[in-house]
């Protein structure tokens, strides 16, 4: 038998259940991100505690050690690369970087590969073993240093030498490499303790982070809204409609029937009849040759009735409630605390503003203006 209670009909049931499926599936989505990134900063936690390295790590190597200096870390199938335009690379610095996301294996404009052989990180400089010889990158000597933020490949400035070059990492070796490389530098100034105090700073804030469980609908919370294609906001633009049309048919007189009927025309009466949202927008419709908010002048934005654009304007720091409707949100998205962007991966974050912003989904692509 149906159940009604004191909460009406059955409809009221399958909206609670639709509800609580869509919060779980999301919660779940947010919670396997924070775990994967907290996993991620106690396992560098550890590596920066318990890489120190060896002289007898070198063992095999085609590689004479100076007195005191040993292996940290050595990476097979490492390739050389140098850039063929002049670049000035930030300085390097002891920053734990955020994640960058999957990393695709091509080479970044304007580098090609010279040469091929292996990786080896030491306490006193970077060094490719490649077949056609070695490459030396004292750390005393380096000027810059960039990791790609989209390819695995590290660029490095020295003082005695001319143009920029680096290596060429497999994609699963280069997170951990980097931050080997990150250790490599702090060990040369005898820093490593300020790396180990900045993943403490980053674990104990991504803790507080953590997603929370959603709460649970109730079929007592449904509103009648909900039984209608395109729930509250085509309620709305009924409403509007219902005002909007004999305010277009007073103003256009009784002595003008062109007008009337210009009026009845434009009235966009079947979008309220199937749902459609961007009803409201054609009561305030732009002047002849003046492109609209929502459909031409949307400079690539997804079709939405909020107005929302590419084309440059005020940032979106309080995003309308539907934005998810017609965006795809990135897990966590109200969670943010900065304005509206959009990552490489296409999705939409709120983060925008932060340095972490888009951290899992390939970076900042653009701002959303409103």
């Amino acid at each position: 038998m149906a159940r009604t209670e004191s909460t009406g009909s059955t409809w009221r049931y399958r909206w609670a259940r639709r509800q609580n499926e869509r919060r779980l599936r999301l919660f779940r989505s947010a919670e396997w991100s924070w775990r994967r990134r907290d996993d991620e900063l106690r396992r560098l936690r550890t590596l920066a505690e318990q890489c120190h390295g060896s002289a007898a790590a070198g063992d095999g190597l085609l590689l004479e050690l100076a007195p005191e200096e040993i292996v940290l870390r050595v990476v097979p199938a490492a390739q050389l690369v140098e850039v063929r335009h002049t670049a000035v690379l930030p300085a390097p610095d002891l920053t734990v970087g955020a994640p960058t996301g999957r990393l695709r294996h091509r080479l970044p404009d304007g580098v090609r590969v010279t040469d091929a052989g292996m990786a080896v990180i030491t306490n006193r400089r970077l060094v490719l073993l490649g077949g056609r010889g070695r490459r030396d990158w004292a750390y005393g000597r380096i000027s810059g240093l960039a990791h790609d933020a989209q390819s695995p490949v590290t660029l490095i400035q020295a003082l005695d030498r001319r143009r920029t070059s680096g290596v060429l990492l497999p994609a699963d070796a280069a997170a951990e490499f980097r931050f080997v490389l990150t250790l490599a530098f702090a060990d040369a100034i005898e820093q490593r303790e300020a790396v180990v105090a900045q993943l403490d700073e980053l674990i104990a804030e991504h803790a507080q982070e953590r997603p929370s469980r959603p709460s649970i609908a109730t079929p007592g919370q449904a509103r009648l809204s909900a039984l209608i294609p395109g729930g509250r906001r085509t309620a709305v633009v009924a409403a509007a409609l219902a005002v909007l049309v004999p305010l277009a048919l007073v103003n256009a007189g009784p002595s003008d029937p062109t007008r009337q009927e210009s009026a009845v025309a434009a009235t966009p009466a079947p979008a309220a009849a199937t749902g459609a949202t961007k009803a409201p927008r054609a009561a305030n419709s732009p002047a002849p040759g003046r492109a609209g908010p929502t459909s031409e002048r949307r400079c690539g934005a997804p079709a939405n009735p909020m107005g929302y654009d590419f084309c440059g304007g005020e940032k979106v720091r309080e995003p309308d409630p539907g934005v998810c409707d017609h965006f795809d949100c990135v897990p966590g998205f109200w969670e943010g605390r900065g304005y509206l962007v959009q990552c490489e991966n296409g999705k939409f974050s709120r983060a925008g503003g932060s340095p972490r912003a888009c951290g899992l989904h390939g970076g900042v692509r653009r701002t959303v203006s409103g």
